[in-house]
Order: structure tokens, then sequence, then C-alpha cells
């Protein structure tokens, strides 16, 4: 008589348990190829890319390299920790909250963008976008810079080392409540 594969595998798993649970990735588990689509939990990537029109969620992951946003994606990633930078061009919406940015978080040319309660070691920097913008309650050790948006922007509550830019942003930025070390410049001033 022929057991069928899966009782086969359940025979053998339950003698070599901890090869089956590499073999077998349950829900939520990094993609071998570091190409996210869908929700994954709190597992560890080397790079991560969201490919173009793709929805990554990710809740609790760490990432080691970079997370690269491309065109007409989604990027929702809370109580993270990434090694590297957030880079979108093109991007859809990016949202990073209650996470640890070891680089940048850069968003151009794209849709909306939120980064809230994040501490960021180099910069945030938002350029072009076409879609409302929140930087919110973070801890950036390097500058934000807010350039030639045209979706609104509200800069609130942040701590930065570096300087606080904006300009060239129609409508102009609000906010406020942002302690600055460096300069609070143009269109930024007064927030």
């Amino acid at each position: 008589m022929h057991r069928s594969f899966a009782a086969a595998f359940a025979a053998a798993c339950t003698v070599t348990a901890v090869a089956c649970t590499a073999a077998t990735p349950g829900p939520g588990a990094a993609p071998r190829d570091g190409i996210c689509r869908g929700t994954y939990g709190a597992v560890t990537f080397e790079e991560l890319e969201v490919p173009q029109g793709a929805t990554c969620i990710l809740r609790g992951a760490t990432v080691r390299g970079n997370i690269k946003v491309q065109r007409d994606a989604t990027l929702e990633a809370s109580g993270v920790r990434v090694i590297g930078n957030v880079q979108a061009e093109n991007a859809r919406a990016v949202s990073v909250g209650a996470a640890q940015v070891g680089g940048s978080i850069q968003v151009k040319q794209g849709g909306a963008a939120t980064v809230r309660a994040t501490a960021v070691t180099g910069d945030i920097q938002l350029d072009a976008n076409r879609r409302p913008l929140v930087v919110d309650a973070n801890r950036v050790n390097g500058n934000i810079q807010v350039v030639g948006n045209s979706g609104g922007a509200s800069i609130t509550s942040n701590r930065v080392d570096g300087n606080l830019q904006c300009k060239e942003n129609s409508p102009a930025p609000t906010g406020g409540g942002n302690v600055v070390q460096g300069n609070k410049e143009d269109q930024c001033a007064n927030l």
C-alpha cells in the first residue's frame, strides 16, 4: 500500500522535527529570494525588495540590509529593525512606524509617505511626492528634508540632531513642536 506524500512527510517529521521546520516554512516565514509580497511577522531578511505593484506588510521583522520599494508598490512596516536604508522611488505608499532604521528613509517621486515614532540614524528625505506626507514623533540623528512635494506635509514633534529643511512644497508643510539641534530652514522655519 502506498502512503501519500503528506503522510510520509509527516512521519519523517516526527523523527527530524528541525529539518522539517526549515523545509516547510509556516505562515509569515521569510521568502528565500528577499522579494516581499504579503504579510510577514518577526522574521529576518538579508535584503528586501517590494516589487512593482506589490504590497508588503511587515510586523516586527528584521532586515539586515536595505528595503527597496519599487514603482507602484506599497510598504507598511511597523516594529521593524532595518540595519540599512528604506528606499522608495515612484512607490504608491510607504509607511514606517515604531521602527529602528540604521541608515536613512528616502521616499522620492511617489505617492503618500508616513514616518511615525521611528528612530532613524541617518536622514528622512521626502522629495517630489504627490500625496500627503506625515513625519511625526521621530528621533532623527541626521536631517529631515522635505522638498518639492505637492500633496501636503505634516511635520510634528520630531527630535532632530541635524537640520529641518523644507522648500518648494506646495502647499507649505504644517505642524510644530519639532526640537531641532541644527537649523529650521525655509518653509519649516516656524515648525
